[in-house]
């Protein structure tokens, strides 16, 4: 990195080529030759590039390897002869050809799929690669090692590696008082078919809510829906559960399918204000640009509504009974419906705190009812009642959202008094 003044970026106006912005037939194949021409051009600059480093070592072994899996190399290998290429396409093939030609073996380290194994075949340069390692996961330096004692190149332990101690899991959890855990706690309920899709709240489709059924690809959760509804097989109600920024992103075309194949399902457009997932980002539902200004609004309601949805309801994500009410209604309707579950993130884009709970335990029955939410805050206590756990809840995860004391059939769960939420 580089500390200095910031330079403006000259302004490049519009470049009026016909015959490279209309991508006509005959424009594509005009200027085919053209892309392969600037695909040697690039792969010429690597070969004389700092970013294509030959590091020489000992050995008659070559390796040849690309982005994290170098490190692996190195720290397996610190002596070998090593071509790190600056990428994976194009290659600097006379580089490679130079480096080839040193060394009596080329042992290719990749991750997935062998493209640069397969590229040097065509090259005419003969290497081995997948052979010694895996097709499927990411590298690790023990999987590298394991490569090379299988490939010959250095040999296996003498002794055993020590054991190690047995990790206990952690799955991933939704947040502390996620306004989404209302609406897989109602769909889950319903014992309801549940196509779900990309976001945070496909952690729903893990213990303890495990209240999604089918996760695909981004904006994919309503067209499945669709395809269950009309393959005429699925005897539960089929509902759709989609984020407020997957929703704009890719959510509407499979919507007005929807409404168009007269389907018979839910959708639970979950909005919480903000695109949560990767770091907070506003979107054109939160009401302020990128750049932090404000702007329009899109309204799901009306949006769903232009659309052609005749059954539309927004609900309070913390009304767990309302919730409740809703999406059974919504699922009992025959047509597309809609259910816009409605609460701000509680981590962006400002962190939501309110009064802490607490568990009486003088009340709690150990039903495990709040368990069931998989909020973070809530975890056993040494309490016991008939031979099970109470629980307890950790004032400083809680942020008094109160789904737990909606659950809790004893009133066990309450407001803190004001001395102990310091």
């Amino acid at each position: 990195m580089r500390l200095g003044e910031r330079g403006e970026a000259p302004e490049r106006a519009f470049i009026d080529d016909f015959h490279k912005n209309v991508t006509l037939p005959a424009h594509a194949r005009a200027n085919r030759p053209k892309v392969i021409a600037r695909e040697e051009k690039v792969g010429a600059y690597l070969d004389d590039s700092p970013l294509t480093r030959v590091e020489e070592g000992k050995g008659d072994v070559g390796v040849i390897t690309v982005g994290m899996a170098y490190s692996y190399v190195r720290e397996v290998l610190p002596d070998a002869p090593v071509l790190k290429l600056a990428s994976s396409w194009p290659l600097p093939k006379e580089t490679i050809r130079a480096f080839a030609k040193k060394h009596k073996r080329i042992i290719v380290v990749e991750e997935l799929e062998p493209l640069i194994e397969e590229q040097l075949a065509i090259m005419g340069i003969e290497a081995g690669g997948k052979e010694f390692f895996p097709r499927a996961g990411e590298l690790s330096p023990e999987i590298v090692r394991a490569g090379f004692i299988k490939a010959g190149v250095i040999e296996p332990p003498k002794t055993k590696k020590p054991a190690e101690p047995e990790i206990v899991p952690r799955p991933p959890l939704l947040c502390a008082g996620c306004p989404h855990i209302s609406s897989y706690m109602a769909v889950r309920a319903l014992d309801a078919r549940v196509c779900g899709d990309i976001g945070c709240y496909t952690l729903a489709a893990i213990e303890p809510l495990r209240a999604i059924d089918t996760c695909v690809a981004m904006g994919a959760s309503i067209g499945n829906a669709v395809g269950l509804a009309k393959a005429g097989t699925e005897t539960k109600p089929i509902i759709a559960t989609i984020g407020d920024s997957t929703f704009l992103h890719s959510g509407i075309p499979p919507l007005i399918d929807a409404v168009y194949m007269k389907a018979n399902i839910t959708v639970i457009i979950l909005d919480n204000h903000i695109t949560a997932m990767t770091g907070g980002q506003d979107n054109a539902a939160t009401g302020v640009s990128l750049r932090g200004e404000p702007a329009e609004r899109v309204d799901f309601a009306k949006i769903c509504k232009a659309i052609g949805v005749k059954w539309v309801r927004e609900t309070d994500s913390y009304d767990l009974g309302k919730m409740y009410q809703d999406i059974r209604e919504a699922s009992e309707y025959k047509g597309v419906s809609v259910v816009i579950s409605n609460r701000p993130c509680v981590l962006d884009p400002v962190r939501i705190r309110g009064d802490a709970l607490e568990v009486k335990q003088e009340a709690c029955v150990a039903c495990q009812s709040c368990m069931n939410l998989g909020c973070p805050a809530i975890s056993w206590s040494d309490g016991m009642y008939d031979g099970h756990h109470k629980v307890k809840i950790d004032k400083t995860l809680c942020i008094g959202c109160s789904l737990c004391a909606q659950v809790c059939p004893s009133n066990a769960i309450q407001a803190m008094a004001g001395e102990e939420r310091q």
